[in-house]
């Protein structure tokens, strides 16, 4: 089993099988290169039964996307104050992944950002704490495996298979990713949360039954930064997961509750998926 904590960039790794070392990314990681072939993000918008209403989305196809072949799929889910842009305006993806393709450190996936909070009038604004769109994030669930994930596997070319799928997020968007991938472990074979906020379901209630993590996730990912008050969330499931001997990678790297953190941790989960 793998068990990997990294603290305050020291790495501390003890493992039964091969050890899989995490670093802080490299200096230049998110910055935008004109001398390498770019991926493309659109902007789309998919008819949500769930929610009663056309809702949009971001998705990013890799630099030489053909629609004669099939993809992987990674869906990346946003904080509680966010929205679709929040992971392209502040995380920026598409340059994160642009850049590892070219060094030919990552397999071709499409990704998609959508807007987690699954209501009529979806946008980041008023009270964002408001119990209907504190509820709304929930309620995504549906949104997510009813209707935005038939939307993406019938207009892109995408692979369909569990195994094909990955969900992660950030903050409100990590506890979602766990959640709904650790309650859907027949949709989704890579899952994990980035600083997940106090939505994530007790570890009691997110994994049940340890050994179908076990048998049935290629990847389960829970990090956060060593400066972040939110450190309890992601504790507590590692705890749980140690107990119960679920392999999984447990990060905690410096920074706190911002997209320096986050950016990082794309980097890293990134180069892990589908292979």
């Amino acid at each position: 089993m793998k068990k990997i904590i990294l603290i305050l960039g020291v790495v501390l790794v003890w493992t039964a099988s091969n050890a899989q070392n995490v670093k802080m990314a490299p200096e230049g990681f998110d910055v935008q290169r004109t001398d390498i072939a770019q991926g493309k993000i659109d902007t789309v918008s998919y008819d949500s039964k769930t929610v009663g209403v056309t809702r949009k989305v971001l998705i990013y196809t890799p630099p030489g996307y053909d629609k004669s072949k099939k993809y992987p799929v990674l869906y990346l889910l946003h904080g509680i104050g966010g929205d679709e842009l929040e992971w392209f305006k502040n995380g920026v993806p598409h340059i994160i992944l642009d850049n590892l393709y070219a060094d030919g450190k990552i397999e071709p996936m499409i990704v998609v950002l959508p807007n987690g909070r699954a209501m009529k009038d979806d946008r980041a604004t008023g009270d964002i704490m408001a119990r209907d769109k504190v509820e709304a994030f929930s309620a995504f669930e549906r949104d997510l495996l009813d209707d935005l994930i038939p939307f993406v596997e019938r207009k892109y070319a995408v692979k369909k298979e569990q195994e094909q799928r990955a969900l992660f997020g950030l903050s409100m968007g990590g506890g979602q990713a766990l959640n709904f991938g650790l309650g859907n472990m027949d949709v989704f074979a890579w899952v994990g949360g980035f600083s997940s906020a106090p939505n994530t379901q007790t570890p009691e209630e997110l994994l049940p039954n340890p050994q179908e993590a076990k048998d049935k996730l290629k990847l389960l990912w829970i990090s956060c930064g060593d400066q972040d008050r939110l450190m309890r969330f992601t504790q507590r499931t590692h705890e749980y997961l140690e107990i119960h001997e679920v392999p999984h990678i447990y990060y905690i790297e410096p920074g706190g509750h911002d997209f320096n953190v986050w950016k990082n941790d794309l980097y890293h989960v990134s180069q892990l998926l589908f292979k």
